[in-house]
C-alpha cells in the first residue's frame, strides 16, 4: 500500500464514524449550516441586525464538535428574532448542544427546538456506512467531495429510508448520489433533496 492509499484509508476511517457536516451554503468550498431569515425580518428596520444574528447562528453551529455527515440541522430566524431549530440528528446530546450554542447569542430571546433525534438502530448504522461508501467510493465520480474538509453531501437515515441533503456542483452529481444510495442493500427509499450550486455571474 503506497502513501496515497494509506492517506485515503486514514481519511475514510476518520470521516465515516465521526463525519463533519455543515449545510446549505452558496459555495461548495464554504458550506455553512442552513440558516434562513423570516420574510419581513430582513426588510424591517432591524434587517441588518437579523443578518448579523444569522451569521452568529452559523458560527455557533459550525463549532459543534459532534455535528456529523449523518446529521442535518436547520435554523430559522423569525421576524421577532426568536429561533426555530429543525432537522435530524443521531445523538440526543447534539440536539441539546445546538440549543445551548444558540443560547449564547444574547439577541435571540427564545429558541424552539424541533430537532428530531433519530432512533438507535444498528441496521440504520449499517445503511449509513454502506451509503457513505457507495456515494464516496474511491475513484468514483463523487469521491472528490469526500476529500473536502467539510463534505457537502449529508446522509440522513431513518428506518432504512435515506434522505440526501446538502449541495453539489451539478445536476449530474445529484443524480449520481441518488443512484449510489438507491443501489445499497437495505435501503427502502431514497429522497434526493440535494441542491445544485448556482453559478456566480
Amino acid at each position: 500500500m503506497n502513501s496515497l492509499q494509506k492517506f485515503i484509508v486514514a481519511l475514510l476511517l476518520i470521516v465515516v464514524p465521526t463525519g463533519i457536516a455543515v449545510f446549505g451554503a452558496s459555495s461548495l468550498q464554504s458550506e455553512q449550516p442552513k440558516v434562513s431569515v423570516a420574510a419581513g425580518s430582513a426588510k424591517s428596520p432591524n434587517g441588518q441586525m437579523s443578518m448579523l444574528v444569522s451569521d452568529e447562528v452559523r458560527h455557533q453551529l459550525l463549532m459543534l464538535p459532534t455535528y456529523g455527515i449523518f446529521d442535518w440541522i436547520e435554523c430559522e430566524i423569525n421576524a421577532d428574532r426568536t429561533a426555530t431549530l429543525r432537522g435530524q440528528v443521531t445523538r440526543p446530546t447534539l440536539k441539546t448542544d445546538a440549543e445551548n450554542a444558540l443560547r449564547k447569542i444574547e439577541s435571540i430571546p427564545s429558541i424552539d427546538n424541533q430537532i428530531e433525534v433519530l432512533p438507535i438502530s444498528p441496521s440504520d448504522d449499517q445503511v449509513r456506512i454502506a451509503v457513505y461508501r457507495s456515494i464516496f467510493r474511491y475513484e468514483g465520480p463523487l469521491f472528490r467531495y469526500a476529500t473536502q474538509s467539510i463534505p457537502p453531501i449529508h446522509i440522513i437515515v431513518n428506518n432504512g429510508r435515506v434522505t440526501l441533503k446538502g449541495i453539489v456542483a451539478t445536476d449530474a452529481d445529484s443524480q449520481q448520489a441518488f443512484m449510489a444510495a438507491n443501489g445499497v442493500s437495505g435501503v427502502f427509499e431514497v429522497k434526493n433533496e440535494l441542491r445544485v450550486e448556482t453559478s456566480k455571474g
